[in-house]
């Protein structure tokens, strides 16, 4: 008794660990304790390492849609509505957490198994493993386009390597996509424990913030030479396709705020595992408030003239003294900050589908072959995909209508009327009955709008 009392640390250190090697939770706890065998040196996440690899985890490319979600529900709905997603999210995590300490479930599969059984465990891998290798195919199309150029609209938009120095076969995309995956996605996919990337993490959210300082400067000063006409604040509604269209946003912002796959591996690592809500709390913060002033000021800038990829507003002239520079300034540092969020995604994903193919086999982290085939494979893929995939909006509706909104919403709401533990209050049911309800109808209405404009598109092609 004395012993117990004198180290209660060490001893909810140990339970911890041993809900991560729990045969509910294959997919991301057994990686923890394993690997202290190998690691002994590791004694636990920071608050800070875990604050950079959520917000990693969270801004990613969905940052550069989102000033064209203002073009469609204006400056103050749109605020609004992110500010509102952000805090739905926080719900939402808050409901994993707490109904894993309940089943003792050190990850997100193992909490769906919990609660469904094994098919419920199936059903979240396949969806982290439609929307993560969307989400990645997206990522490095973007840097392809950032880099080499792109031609998928019909008209060529040149790249930065392109402008520097000329059209060469090295400036290809093929090329350059190759170069980056085998110099930078391969090294960083290869640590096999999360906290391993918070440094990166940290340099991704900086090349973020440069990103959104340069937006903001430049605003500022058309501003003040009175180059900026005044933003439309509330949506424009004047007939029922106008209405529709509003909910087309909503799988942008939902895809925008997606970090429900990695919050458990997060959660294992930390030294104090107490600290994941204000963890979780301190991201979303620090993510919305980033999202909010891109938004406004993406907006305020480019106005009506909003592209669906912001990023490609970058490839004009802003009208301003050195606009070149900061274009590829924009353009480069959001490339970078892409690279370094692509091992945070591909984490999970790798695990998962690990779990998927695996699920009685040792623990990723002990069988290196096993590690690097599951590796070399999903990155082919992806590059395979970066490939092919014409546009990223085609990848982005589809996973953010599909499997994003499952992991951030419906799965969470499922897990918490299922209440197993009996824990769930009658506020928790008719939040998430609200979650269900708001999820299934905009993405339903997202989904018939984006097909509705395909076939439209296709119906007229003297256009």
């Amino acid at each position: 008794m004395t012993i117990e009392n004198v180290s209660p640390k060490k001893e909810k250190r140990s339970r911890k660990n041993k809900a991560v090697v729990d045969e509910k939770a294959p997919l991301l706890p057994k990686r923890h304790d394993d690997e202290n065998a190998g690691f002994d040196e590791f004694n636990g996440a920071s608050f800070t390492g875990a604050v950079f690899n959520l917000s990693t985890t969270i801004v990613g490319a969905g940052i550069m849609a989102l000033p064209a979600t203002m073009k469609v529900l204006g400056l103050v709905l749109g605020v609004a509505l992110i500010i509102f997603m952000a805090f739905l999210t926080d719900a939402s995590i808050e409901l994993l957490l707490r109904f894993s300490r309940a089943g003792k479930s050190g990850s997100y599969g193992g909490l769906m198994g919990d609660a469904f059984g094994k098919f419920g465990k199936i059903l979240l891998q396949l969806c982290i493993l439609i929307n993560n290798i969307g989400v990645l195919i997206v990522y490095m199309i973007i840097i392809g386009d950032v880099l080499s150029g792109t031609s998928s609209s019909g008209v060529h938009h040149a790249g930065v390597l392109e402008g520097w120095f000329g059209a060469h076969w090295w400036s290809g995309r093929t090329i350059v996509l190759l170069v980056t995956t085998l110099g930078v996605f391969a090294p960083l996919a290869s640590f096999k424990r999360i906290d391993s990337l918070s440094f990166t993490s940290a340099l991704s959210v900086a090349l973020a913030v440069v990103f959104l300082v340069i937006t903001v400067g430049i605003t500022i000063f058309k501003l003040f030479t009175g180059s900026i006409m005044m933003p439309r604040l509330l949506p424009d509604v004047t007939d029922l396709t106008s209405v529709f269209k509003l909910f087309t946003v909503v799988p942008v912002l939902v895809t925008a705020y997606i970090c429900h796959y990695n919050v458990h591996s997060i959660h294992n690592e930390l030294e104090d595992s107490s600290q994941i809500q204000p963890v979780v709390r301190t991201a979303l913060t620090l993510c919305s408030s980033v999202y909010v002033m891109i938004s406004i000021f993406g907006f305020l800038l480019f106005g009506d003239g909003t592209l669906d990829d912001v990023l490609a507003n970058f490839d004009t002239n802003l009208g301003i003294p050195y606009s070149n520079i900061l274009n590829d300034a924009v353009r480069v540092s959001y490339a970078a900050h892409l690279m370094l969020v692509f091992p945070i995604v591909f984490h999970p994903l790798r695990l998962n589908l690990d779990g998927l193919l695996f699920p009685s086999a040792r623990s990723l982290a002990r069988d290196n072959t096993r590690f690097a085939l599951i590796t070399i494979g999903l990155i082919s893929v992806i590059f395979l995909g970066a490939n092919f995939i014409p546009s990223i909006w085609d990848a982005f509706q589809f996973t953010g209508a599909t499997a994003a909104v499952c992991l951030g919403f419906i799965f969470p709401a499922a897990i918490t009327l299922r209440d197993r533990h009996n824990i769930a209050t009658k506020k928790d049911r008719i939040l998430c009955i609200f979650m269900i309800v708001l999820a299934v109808f905009s993405n339903l209405v997202a989904i018939y709008s984006d097909a509705y404009a395909l076939f439209k598109k296709n119906g007229s092609p003297s256009e």
